[in-house]
């Protein structure tokens, strides 16, 4: 019987699996890689990127991870707030000033201000909600903030808005994979806040690409790591769980004495079919958006407009932001090298406009708008590949607070994992792996304890000659 088994290879059952790399352990992965959504490969100084970009510094379980593994880090470089709309690049400058210095009507600039001012006034109330507070838990802290302004979605927030107003709203918004009128209110506001806070969030790049800090996980758990071993059934006993894979054709069984499920919420409903029926009802609700990426290399030689932008929001486009990756690479060289990185990203409505498409048709309609934002890149690009995500990213909806109670309490044997569980995207999946890991580790010493007592004879002084004397 193995100690604990993690089904799902993607960073949350990576980070159970390394905090428990010191027990006999088994991960299962139904796919070909590890990483789930977080995808990248190496190409010389630069890397091609689909997901999972940015990351969690400061105070963080990822941080952690990172030091933990040796994995390195850095903060990401240049302007985070790039914006291309209506014929007009603008690079630096104040979010706030935009909608004066893009071409627009003067009603949807009087609308832009007005449903700004709205939003930042709950944005400052938002960072008093988001703070941690002395002595609660992640649990409590994650509740607080589903619940804030849970009632209602983005859209219902903001209001009627002409389209261009609304237009500079979306980039922000949906890069939740929701669109604005799916998503909760208060989580439209995190990601202003997020974004007008810049180094207070999600501003961490990994040197190399994220699948470096995959991949070495991966690496060092070695032979415990099984690809394409899809998970069919998971069936808790009173005293282990047992595991239903498939692997190379054959049907497999483990039997453990827990489980870290670390797989999206819909398939761990699927395949966890004796979980308390709340739980399951709960994990049946969760939402996902899809998203479409795409990532070019190319092979300019010399300075570009864009190399000082990180990230340039595209409204009225088929992506709702271009990512430059090479920007990271390109704050430590000496001189300007050759060839970007760039990746595209077309979440919730735009996703689903592209996902029928085959890959030619994609890349077309991302290089046609490519070129109109940055003028004259297609021509440089060497090599393009799409990204589908289908089930791209859990979303916070009206009503989402209701379930976190039944999502986060503990299931016995079977631990749940994963980035449905709060609202910090990789960050919340790398601290529910480990939390998870922590869970599993307390069982474990539990029942090892207890197993010793049981097999240790009592001391001497506790049956020595006072019993010998009872008749």
């Amino acid at each position: 019987m193995r100690d604990v088994v993690i089904v799902g290879g993607g960073i949350a059952g990576l980070s159970a699996a390394w905090r428990l790399r010191h027990f006999d352990t088994l991960l299962l992965e139904s796919s070909h890689r590890v990483g789930g959504r977080i995808r990248s490969e190496r190409r010389g100084p630069y890397w091609l990127n689909w997901g999972g970009h940015v990351y969690a510094g400061g105070n963080s379980a990822t941080s952690w991870l990172l030091n933990s593994t040796g994995v390195d880090s850095v903060p990401v470089p240049g302007s985070l707030s790039a914006l291309s709309m209506n014929g007009k690049l603008l690079l630096r400058g104040r979010v706030e000033t935009y909608p004066f210095r893009i071409p627009m009507a003067w009603p949807a600039r009087v609308g832009m201000v007005r449903a700004g001012a709205k939003v930042a006034l709950r944005v400052a109330r938002y960072a008093r909600i988001v703070g941690r507070r002395p002595g609660e838990t992640e649990a409590q802290r994650q509740q607080r903030i589903y619940e804030f302004m849970n009632d209602r979605s983005f859209k219902d927030f903001i209001g009627d808005l002409p389209e261009d107003a609304e237009a500079l709203f979306k980039p922000t918004v949906t890069r939740s994979a929701a669109d604005i009128d799916q998503l909760s209110a208060g989580a439209g506001v995190g990601y202003f806040s997020l974004v007008w806070n810049i180094g207070s969030g999600l501003s961490q790049s990994i040197v190399g690409g994220p699948a470096t800090l995959t991949e070495s996980i991966a690496a060092a758990l070695g032979e415990r790591v099984r690809l394409q071993a899809p998970v069919d059934e998971i069936v808790r006993k009173q005293n282990s769980v047992v595991v239903r894979y498939t692997e190379d054709g054959v049907q497999q069984e483990v039997e453990a004495r827990c489980v870290v499920l670390a797989t999206p919420a819909t398939v761990a409903h699927r395949v966890a079919v004796d979980l308390d029926r709340d739980v399951r009802e709960a994990l049946a609700q969760v939402v996902y958006g899809p998203y479409v990426s795409a990532a070019f290399l190319t092979n300019e030689t010399g300075r570009q407009v864009w190399d000082d932008a990180y990230a340039i929001a595209t409204p009225k486009r088929s992506f709702n932001v271009a990512l430059n990756h090479s920007n990271i690479a390109r704050g430590h060289e000496p001189e300007r090298q050759p060839g970007s990185s760039f990746m595209t990203f077309s979440p919730g409505s735009l996703a689903r406009e592209l996902l029928e498409q085959d890959d030619d048709s994609v890349l077309r309609v991302y290089l046609e708008d490519l070129d109109q934002v940055l003028p004259g890149f297609a021509e440089q690009v060497v090599e393009a590949e799409v990204q589908r995500w289908p089930t791209g990213a859990p979303y916070c909806f009206p009503g989402r607070a209701k379930l976190q109670p039944t999502l986060t309490r503990h299931s016995g044997r079977v631990l749940l994992a994963g980035d449905y569980l709060g609202t910090f995207y990789t960050e919340t999946a790398i601290q529910s792996g480990l939390s998870a890991a922590q869970e599993a580790r307390s069982l474990l010493a539990t029942e090892r304890q207890t197993a010793h007592r049981a097999l240790t004879p009592p001391p001497e002084s506790w049956a020595g000659p006072y019993c010998r004397e009872i008749p």
